[in-house]
């Protein structure tokens, strides 16, 4: 997992327009989908859930940020940033739960096809035109074999 350092913001007065910008990204954050609820620990895995009732089991042994960590410090964990990071505060660690999915291959692998799977359902104007085209000359053409 990539491990990003946090810079220093420049601090900058609160202005009311400032505020309404803030609060305009945290509402699309809120809509990108990604919002986890709770996190508890399941030995040996983190069992994320999120805000539709859905949830995800993730093995602490692929994750080295946990390795110093014992129940303890697993019952400690909080969801942050919105719902998109566990953090705890006494070890000072915030880690994205998007980048903890996406550490993981089946998980990947699994969304790559629900992705291919949704996408291919879409059809556009051009594929449906294509489609009745292709139709008023009897469907789709058949494939000829190119022999030398």
């Amino acid at each position: 997992m990539k491990t990003i350092q946090a810079g220093m913001l420049v601090d900058r007065p609160v202005t009311e327009v400032v505020l309404d910008e803030a609060i305009q990204r945290g509402q699309v954050r809120q809509k990108s989908g990604l919002q986890a609820t709770s996190v508890r620990f399941v030995e040996p895995c983190l069992a994320v859930s999120f805000i539709d009732g859905s949830g995800v089991l993730l093995p602490v042994q692929h994750y080295p940020e946990f390795d110093d960590f014992d129940v303890e410090d697993f019952a400690n964990l909080k969801v942050g940033f919105s719902g998109t990071a566990l953090c705890h505060e006494g070890k000072d660690l915030h880690v994205s739960i998007a980048g903890m999915i996406s550490a993981s291959k089946p998980l990947m692998d699994m969304a790559a096809s629900v992705i291919a799977s949704r996408n291919g359902r879409q059809s556009s104007a051009a594929k449906a035109e294509a489609a009745r085209a292709n139709g008023r000359k009897g469907g789709r053409p058949r494939k000829t074999d190119v022999t030398d």
